[in-house]
């Protein structure tokens, strides 16, 4: 297989011209956060946040460039807004520099430096109750001891303040970081607490980037355990951007029983196995339906059908939780089942999950996925 190069990368980059500034992205500084995983390549083009907008076609020429390299599967580049990009692009009348100098990244701080473990809850599709699992299972971690936050990846339809009940804006000390909003024992941040309720987000695919990089360099998350991530449901752009440039110590699989929710589950786990990010398990939610009045069990969306489908790719099956009226109540309320009924069959549920997740977590040999800096 042809080896892909930080080197080679900026090599091509430096014939990719600012149209405003005149230089090369990589003389003016402007290319940092370079991510080599087995072909699939990740960076960043650093903007000043006034000139994103029309900044959408250097982007796409970016990685169009860096796509035609030998041994390049895909590319994601992203534009961000975190700060100036250097003297040269805050005085363009300055000359550009010398092609002869070598050429420097810009850095940036990594991301989430004191989360010892981040876990990305996913779904290969929407409506599998994902980020019902991904809370109840945030909560479950918290009540072990374990230091925890929890993040709500999902910028197009951020549920988490609904589910945790929390309305109210992070406050900013300094101006420049964002404190997370705490409850139930959980550190948390959304995009939903910074807009309405009802206000939709209508963002193309280089904003979103930029708003998740913030939530995880720009929020002081301290020192935690375990970040739980609740991604996007699919597996688009910004699902794989995230694996790829999130350190992710692994990743939660949620699907319903039945054959097409598992069909798209497939994708998604095979997404991370292609980002080398460990698969810790599948959950299947929604499992079976006991009638409140009879009691008698009813398999709704079929049964066993996750269980069968870890089997059958090697993972673990980290457990089942029933369909029922009180975990879609207490969501709906900003009390987690957890919390609200933490002696309830779903509760226990939930807690075995957890426990199973955090012990694949700490098991890992293999490290998780590396930030590649210069």
């Amino acid at each position: 297989m042809v080896s892909i190069s930080k080197e080679k990368i900026l090599e091509n980059l430096t014939n990719i011209k600012d149209p405003e500034l005149g230089g090369d992205l990589v003389s003016l500084g402007m290319v940092s956060d370079i991510i080599i995983k087995n072909g699939n390549v990740g960076f960043s083009i650093e903007v000043d946040p006034k000139r994103a907008p029309s900044l959408e076609s250097l982007r796409k020429e970016a990685e169009d460039t860096v796509r035609k390299m030998p041994g390049v599967l895909s590319v994601t580049a992203v534009l961000t807004a975190h700060r100036s990009i250097n003297k040269q692009q805050d005085n363009p009348s300055k000359p550009t520099a010398n092609k002869s100098d070598k050429p420097k990244e810009s850095k940036s701080r990594e991301l989430a430096p004191d989360v010892k473990h981040i876990i990305a809850v996913a779904s290969g599709k929407g409506g599998v109750g994902k980020s019902t699992t991904a809370l109840n299972i945030a909560v479950a971690l918290s009540l072990q001891g374990l230091a925890t936050g929890i993040l709500d990846a999902d910028i197009y339809g951020p549920s988490l303040p609904r589910m945790i009940g929390l309305n109210e804006k992070p406050k900013s000390p300094d101006g420049k970081t964002l404190e997370p909003l705490q409850k139930y024992g959980l550190k948390c941040m959304s995009i939903g607490f910074l807009v309405p309720e009802d206000t939709p987000t209508i963002w193309r695919g280089p904003m979103v980037m930029s708003a998740l990089e913030q939530m995880l360099k720009d929020v002081s998350w301290g020192d935690l355990d375990v970040l739980v991530v609740d991604m996007p449901p699919g597996t688009g752009d910004a699902q794989l951007t995230m694996s790829q440039r999130v350190p992710l110590a692994g990743a939660v699989i949620v699907s319903t029983p039945q054959d097409i929710a598992l069909l798209d589950a497939r994708k998604g786990l095979n997404m991370f196995k292609k980002v080398n990010v460990p698969v810790l398990g599948i959950v299947e939610n929604m499992s079976t339906f006991v009638c409140p009045k009879c009691g008698e069990p009813s398999d709704i969306f079929g049964s066993g059908g996750a269980k069968q489908e870890a089997l059958r790719l090697g993972v673990d099956f980290l457990g089942g939780v029933p369909l029922h009226m009180d975990i879609r109540i207490t969501s709906d309320e900003g009390k987690p089942i957890v919390i609200d009924s933490p002696n309830s069959h779903h509760s226990k549920c939930y807690k075995e999950i957890a426990s199973a997740v955090w012990r694949n977590v700490t098991r890992q040999r293999k490290k998780p996925p590396l930030i590649v800096g210069p």
